[in-house]
């Protein structure tokens, strides 16, 4: 039995992010998976470990959990060349994490949820062209960053980078199109070769 627990779901680009460090990092762990749209995250049961009853959740031996995927990564990432010693390097890491989570998740990761999930009414196809027309501004915001270094901080892959990855790599599945992000898509082309990339899982259904 490995010391870390990972509960996730594979179609969570937030529970891809981790499984990627961890796979990048080769560490050892158990992935316990749950169907979210089964409420399996909403049973007594997990909710005990995750009172928020969501994925991805990484507990440690000693049963203590770490709830949030950047948060998950920050902790994983210590003392690894994903999480620069320098503070400065750090707080962009962090920097690039928030906006991760507060521009970037909202509009790509949503808008890939609400094609597969939800049924496509005149007003949610409208809500779902203003997500799109800000992950576009997201992407764009990208784009500038990696035309002009090949990593989003340093001269290596840090978690700001694979926080980015996952929703990115699938955005098509909510309608996004990479045609006019050449630098994002050499980014990640450079993602994947590196040394135990797994890629993010399609849709499926």
């Amino acid at each position: 039995m490995a010391e870390l627990t990972l509960y996730d779901c594979l179609e969570s680009g937030n529970g891809h992010k981790v499984r990627l460090l961890m796979s990048l990092l080769d560490v050892d762990y158990d992935l316990v998976l749950k169907d979210i749209h089964a409420s399996e995250t909403r049973t007594e049961d997990f909710l005990r470990l995750n009172p928020a009853g969501r994925i991805p959740l990484l507990q440690l031996a000693d049963g203590r959990t770490l709830p949030e995927s950047n948060a998950i990564l920050f902790y994983l990432a210590e003392g690894t060349p994903y999480l620069p010693e320098d503070r400065f390097a750090r707080a962009q890491v962090v920097s690039w994490l928030m906006f991760e989570q507060y521009q970037h998740e909202p509009n790509i990761a949503v808008a890939r949820f609400w094609c597969h999930h939800l049924e496509m009414t005149d007003e949610r196809k409208a809500l779902l062209a203003e997500k799109q027309t800000k992950g576009y501004e997201v992407l764009g915001i990208m784009e500038q960053a990696y035309s002009n270094a090949d990593w989003a901080v340093g001269q290596d892959p840090t978690i700001a980078d694979i926080s980015l990855f996952s929703y990115t790599s699938v955005c098509d599945e909510g309608g996004f199109d990479l045609s006019n992000y050449p630098s994002v898509r050499r980014w990640m082309d450079r993602m994947a070769a590196l040394p135990g990339f797994i890629p993010m899982e399609p849709w499926e259904g």
